[in-house]
């Protein structure tokens, strides 16, 4: 249970990182979700992937709006800083507290009633804005603390744990975050961390919004015969156009992978994401192609996984605003009350 605090005993032979961190600084509360559930799984991957990078965890700030997937970031990192906030409403919050402070990493963890419903408005002009931040949402197309009723992310045709058919279209999570403008765009599977850990860190180390749609099979209500969202039909049903590794900058980079098989970026901060391609005409750069790609998967049914579409390039929210480096809220008066003279020097170029 959430009230119980797990010991604060460390083995002195536990593998520690750079900063002299084991797994369990990483770490949180005692999950409360069911077992199995593939949220519970992701958590693990954000641990691993916060600990791999060497990231401070007083660096982080995690968000959450309402539902299962927004309890988690009670159960990973927790020593950071933590918001959650009402049903729908966590892009905005992330939005404010990034613009008063750019020093901290953003981590925005979702669910598909959260952010595909009531919060679709908030979802979708974060990722327009640009905001600088890794938003995950952990996908599993039911409610699931109100008894498993179908979400916006439903899949046409898939049946309820009780038989009853979903007639709606479904929403995609992927589509809207490339149309919207998201520069990093990528699609995983609770139970695949081999795939899903080097995509959170390569998130992480994005300048600009990076959006991980997670599917995350719902033991109690969505894993059952007849689901699109079940730990059975996506692992028979996913087509994974790449694998990925990712060094960060500090890291040596070489490779031993024959040519026209691997594909190098470098990102803003000189780590590099090692695409090691399954599909060789797939090109993440290339957003027509990573829709095009999604559609015709669709239509086969399957269930696209992988580092989908990346800009390494991308403005983030401060660099449209012109913002100045120093963080909004380590300001002093002198630089907040420049004085008549600089306030019409202002006005003038609006002139």
């Amino acid at each position: 249970m959430t009230y119980l605090v797990k010991p604060k005993l460390h083995h002195p032979e536990l593998p520690k990182n750079k900063l002299g961190f084991t797994h369990r600084d990483y770490e949180g509360t005692v999950s409360t979700l069911c077992a199995g559930c593939g949220h519970d799984s992701i958590s693990s991957a954000i641990i691993q992937a916060f600990f791999e990078l060497d990231v401070p965890p007083h660096r982080v700030a995690k968000l959450s709006g309402i539902g299962c997937s927004s309890k988690t970031p009670t159960y990973f990192l927790g020593n950071s800083h933590g918001f959650n906030s009402v049903h729908g409403r966590m892009p905005s919050v992330v939005t404010g507290a990034n613009l008063a402070n750019r020093d901290l990493i953003y981590l925005g963890v979702s669910g598909d009633g959260d952010s595909a419903s009531i919060g679709l408005g908030q979802f979708a002009h974060s990722m327009r804005r640009g905001v600088n931040m890794v938003y995950i949402v952990e996908n599993n197309g039911v409610y699931g603390l109100t008894k498993g009723q179908f979400s916006a992310t439903a899949d046409k045709g898939s049946k309820s744990k009780r038989g009853a058919l979903n007639n709606d279209e479904p929403i995609d999570m992927v589509m809207l975050a490339l149309e919207l403008g998201a520069s990093f765009v990528a699609r995983g599977f609770s139970g695949d961390k081999t795939q899903l850990v080097p995509l959170i860190e390569a998130a992480v180390r994005h300048q600009g919004p990076a959006f991980i749609d997670v599917i995350s099979p719902c033991v109690a209500f969505n894993n059952h015969a007849g689901s699109t969202k079940s730990y059975d039909f996506v692992r028979e049903h996913n087509e994974a156009v790449n694998r990925l590794d990712f060094m960060p900058a500090h890291t040596e980079i070489t490779t031993d992978y024959a040519p026209g098989t691997v594909q190098e970026v470098v990102q803003h901060d000189g780590s590099v994401l090692r695409l090691r391609k399954l599909h060789q005409d797939y090109d993440p750069g290339d957003k027509l192609v990573a829709i095009d790609f999604l559609q015709r998967s669709k239509a086969a049914g399957e269930i696209v996984t992988g580092l989908l579409y990346l800009r390494p390039d991308a403005d983030d929210l401060h660099q449209m605003l012109n913002t100045v480096e120093v963080p909004l809220n380590q300001l002093g008066e002198k630089e907040l009350v420049p004085g008549a003279a600089a306030l019409e020097r202002f006005n003038a170029t609006l002139r």
